[in-house]
């Protein structure tokens, strides 16, 4: 199972990630995971993106889909993956198709955790007094919300348009909406696998 997760910033996105990585028995891949493992670990994108990020500047889409490249051709993703925080935009979105394309790799789904923009505000201000995070306090997060809905909000319309979209709604307790995504892929698991 090739899976994209999206949703907006405090949809559970990583946390329904984690949980869909046991389920599934494929791995979660975070594009901000494996942009700080690569910058660790001191391989030559990673010394590229670290070269970006010093001086302030955003790790361009030919760096992040490098990175995705090297990740998808190891052994573990060869039964699928679950992919967290890519693409976040449409230049990003029919990159990432031609790549799997190219490495015979097409994804099953892309799944949209639908959450409504004041929940999103409410959890995340509860998150930011937990964990101390400045950028999920309400005034980043509406920024936040702002960015994804002009630049990733398209993305779920290019997945909608490819018959690749499932949406599930995001609300409820992290079992309900578990069981919801799980139903919602099924028949991708089906002709996945």
């Amino acid at each position: 199972m090739r899976l994209v997760l999206l949703g907006a910033p405090g949809s559970g996105k990583g946390t329904q990630a984690a949980r869909l990585k046991d389920a599934l028995n494929v791995p979660h891949i975070s594009t901000g995971d494996l942009l700080r493992a690569e910058v660790a670990a001191g391989t030559p994108l990673g010394l590229q993106a670290k070269e970006v990020m010093a001086r302030g500047d955003l790790v361009s889409d030919e760096i992040l889909l490098g990175m995705l490249e090297d990740r998808f051709s190891r052994d573990d993703t060869r039964e699928g993956f679950i992919l967290d925080g890519y693409p976040r935009n449409l230049a990003q979105a029919a990159a990432l198709d031609a790549l799997l394309q190219r490495l015979g790799q097409p994804f099953d789904a892309a799944v949209q955790l639908a959450v409504d923009n004041e929940l999103l505000i409410e959890r995340l201000a509860g998150r930011a007094q937990a964990e101390g995070r400045a950028d999920d306090r309400p005034e980043s997060v509406r920024k936040r919300l702002q960015v994804y809905d002009q630049q990733t909000a398209p993305v779920i319309e290019f997945y909608r348009q490819h018959g690749q979209l499932t949406v599930v709604d995001g609300v409820g307790s992290l079992d309900d909406v578990f069981n919801r995504i799980l139903a919602a892929i099924a028949p991708a698991a089906t002709t996945a696998g």
